[in-house]
């Protein structure tokens, strides 16, 4: 990994001349909107369609977020639910949600040509999950059953691993030797409800063992502390986010449960509904961890068109990581003299890119 700037912050602007004299005020968090393992799949997609051409195959989304998926569809990415769905021998990115040994295995048999966006992150719990296999623990895996990151992750030692969902699914987890169970979690959880269910598993099973590092992700823990650093001084908060993006969902539930009257997640300025900012003087604005900056400039224009002209943006934290290119991807890049450093460029705030 590496470090690169800060974005640069938001600033306050007048759109619309009737709104000199209205005092409403925007609260935009920060950190908000793509992480580096997002930023980084997003780029692993651009950068095979320069090299390879379209179509570049990607199973599932490449991330949660629609306006991402139909920008890179319209550059030439297919995306695909299963690698059956692959023409034998073509490429195929794995998400930044990362898959299981079952899937590497029947991309191997199709013969693709195989290009995995897993975020670093991710990739870290499903080593954590074959070490503590390894060790004959029983594993409790924290997150939602159905998503892909928890998909991948469980299937990594599906005899080891069971899913709990909340603290009320601890009663009913069954384990062979109490004094051998560990916990891990999906990385975009709420901190809150996470810490919730491992206490509740601790009691149960006060010899639980702890992973080595916390699992919920920088970014998705820095995005929920902006989020509440806020809460208390908004009458409304509006998340942009896709309704599958597990971490922009939190962020809808930790506005609400730090106190914020209304909170609303929109894809886009299309989902906002004038109604919800009747009444409101300040309105509270974050992203989730896959959403392009484009998306929240755009919700803050519609905004001060409507009585909100004071921009503040509150930082709680400034992120500075980066991960590099997959190492073949890079590879390749560097030999057909498109990139020379296997580094993704930061990505230009408010620009309308595809991620």
């Amino acid at each position: 990994m590496t470090v690169r700037p800060a974005p640069a912050p938001v600033s306050g602007a007048f759109s619309d001349p009737a709104a000199s004299c209205a005092t409403g005020t925007i609260l935009v968090a920060a950190p908000r909107g793509y992480c580096a393992g997002v930023d980084r799949a997003v780029d692993v997609v651009e950068k095979a369609l320069d090299l390879y051409g379209a179509p570049v195959y990607v199973r599932k989304e490449i991330v949660h977020n629609t306006y991402v998926v139909e920008r890179l569809t319209r550059r030439g990415a297919v995306f695909v639910q299963d690698t059956d769905e692959v023409p034998e021998g073509a490429h195929v990115v794995f998400s930044a949600h990362g898959v299981s040994p079952q899937v590497r295995a029947a991309a191997e048999a199709r013969h693709l040509a195989t290009i995995d966006a897993t975020c670093p992150l991710v990739t870290k719990v499903h080593r954590e999950a074959v070490r503590f296999a390894d060790r004959d623990c029983d594993i409790i895996l924290v997150g939602h059953r159905g998503h892909e990151e928890v998909e991948g992750t469980q299937g990594e030692a599906p005899s080891r691993i069971q899913v709990v969902s909340s603290p009320d699914e601890v009663d009913g987890v069954v384990v062979r030797d109490p004094e051998r169970v560990v916990w891990i979690s999906q990385t975009t959880l709420s901190v809150d409800e996470t810490r919730q269910t491992v206490d509740r598993l601790r009691e149960r099973f006060p010899a639980l063992i702890d992973p080595p590092s916390d699992d919920i992700c920088y970014a998705t823990q820095n995005r929920q502390v902006a989020v509440k650093a806020i809460a208390g001084r908004a009458d409304v908060m509006v998340i942009v986010g896709s309704a599958n993006s597990s971490n922009s969902v939190r962020l809808v539930e930790v506005a609400r449960e730090a106190g914020v009257p209304s909170a609303h997640r929109v894809d886009g300025v299309d989902d906002l509904d004038p109604s919800w900012f009747e009444g409101a003087s300040t309105v509270g604005l974050s992203s989730g961890a896959s959403v392009p900056e484009i998306l929240v400039r755009k919700v803050i224009d519609w905004l001060t068109d409507r009585g909100f002209p004071t921009v503040e943006e509150v930082r709680t934290e400034t992120e500075t990581i980066t991960f590099t290119l997959p190492r073949g991807l890079r590879a390749e890049l560097a030999g057909s003299g498109l990139v020379d450093s296997g580094l993704h460029a930061p990505r230009r705030v408010g620009a309308d890119h595809t991620g």
